[in-house]
């Protein structure tokens, strides 16, 4: 995959906004970590206001990728989201399942990216993305 472009890039800090308040609040440690992968993501702060506004909005949802990798990536983040705060919340389950399964991601290809994430925040112990 080439690098994602500018409207994809923010594309998927605004998804990863949309998960942060699926479960109706926004945490320190949740602000921290989308600010965190906003700079990762090469955004700045006008990225971020205008993310953290689509998510408040009433039309807030997903936008899914159309290629694999993309796809991939935002599952990856989308995984890290729900745990920044250290509680999964029945929302944020129920958004990322059907997240996967509308782009088809299920099965044996979940569980090796869910174990990638899960693995990489252990191993360096800390809740940065690997992707």
């Amino acid at each position: 995959m080439s690098e994602p472009n500018y409207t994809e890039r923010q594309r998927h800090l605004r998804n990863i906004v949309v998960m942060a308040l699926a479960d109706g609040s926004i945490g320190q440690r949740e602000v921290e970590w989308v600010a965190d992968r906003c700079v990762a993501l090469g955004l700045g702060q006008d990225d971020l206001q205008s993310a953290l506004a689509y998510g408040l909005g009433d039309d807030a949802a997903l936008e899914l990728p159309a290629d694999e990798a993309s796809r991939e990536a935002l599952l990856a983040d989308l995984i890290s989201m729900m745990a920044a705060d250290g509680h999964l919340a029945e929302s944020e389950k129920r958004l990322f399942a059907l997240a996967a399964a509308r782009m088809n991601i299920v099965g044996e290809r979940l569980d090796q990216i869910i174990t990638a994430v899960v693995s990489g925040r252990d191993s360096r112990g800390s809740k940065d993305n690997p992707a």
